[in-house]
């Protein structure tokens, strides 16, 4: 199958479960806030299973009229130990390193200002030439509109020739949504979820090292 992909222009990646866990951080955000309104706690394995919508979609879901209190006492708990907790994937900075001659950028549902404050925690920052979050753009993955806002500035439209690199049914959605050729990385930090019926990536991974393979041999060829 990766034989046939269209050679990439753009790669766009997903943050949470991709290329950095910190899902630890976000379960004990979202603890708080479930608790303080009497509802059951999660593991990290529900957690995992169960987010991968952009806050302002999943809170007025999960916690009705009090989604935007539930929202301030989440970042209280988040805000304490993202950073402390904050974990690279394994292969993700050689994949990096490896897409240097490629405009990278990142999308994800995590709020813009705290992925930019992780990435650069990580020193990262420099590597993307966008990095667009939660409520950037005027609706939030699975809208395509994140993807048009993180290639605005690089001449290149979505297309197939732009990789959406992630580890959800959100990201495969995004991508289809966009008109991108679909990646899924299923590692271990990987949503969990399986793929929705009918709905299938362009190419699967198990690791981001598989995947670094992938786009080598791709932007080799002729």
């Amino acid at each position: 199958m990766s034989a046939l992909l269209p050679k990439p222009r753009a790669l766009l990646f997903d943050w949470d479960g991709t290329l950095v866990d910190n899902w630890d951080a976000i379960v004990a955000g979202l603890n708080q806030a479930l608790a303080t309104f009497g509802k059951p706690i999660w593991s990290r394995a529900e957690a995992m299973d169960r987010i991968s919508a952009s806050q302002r979609d999943s809170f007025p879901v999960l916690f009705g009229d009090d989604w935007q209190q539930a929202r301030d006492i989440f970042y209280a708990g988040f805000e304490r130990s993202h950073l402390d907790l904050l974990t690279v994937l394994d292969g993700a900075e050689g994949l990096l390193d490896a897409c240097r001659p490629l405009s990278i950028g990142l999308v994800s549902n995590k709020s813009g200002r705290h992925l930019r404050k992780e990435a650069t925690h990580l020193g990262w920052h420099p590597r993307f030439h966008a990095m667009v979050g939660a409520t950037d753009a005027e609706r939030d993955k699975p809208d395509p509109a994140p993807v048009h806002l993180a290639l605005r500035n690089t001449g290149i439209a979505a297309g197939p020739d732009v990789w959406f690199i992630g580890d959800s049914a959100t990201d495969l959605k995004t991508a289809r949504a966009a008109g991108c050729t679909a990646v899924i990385i299923r590692h271990a930090s990987a949503n969990p979820a399986p793929m929705p019926p009918g709905l299938a990536p362009d190419l699967e991974v198990a690791t981001l090292g598989h995947l670094q393979q992938t786009l080598a041999g791709s932007l080799s060829s002729s």
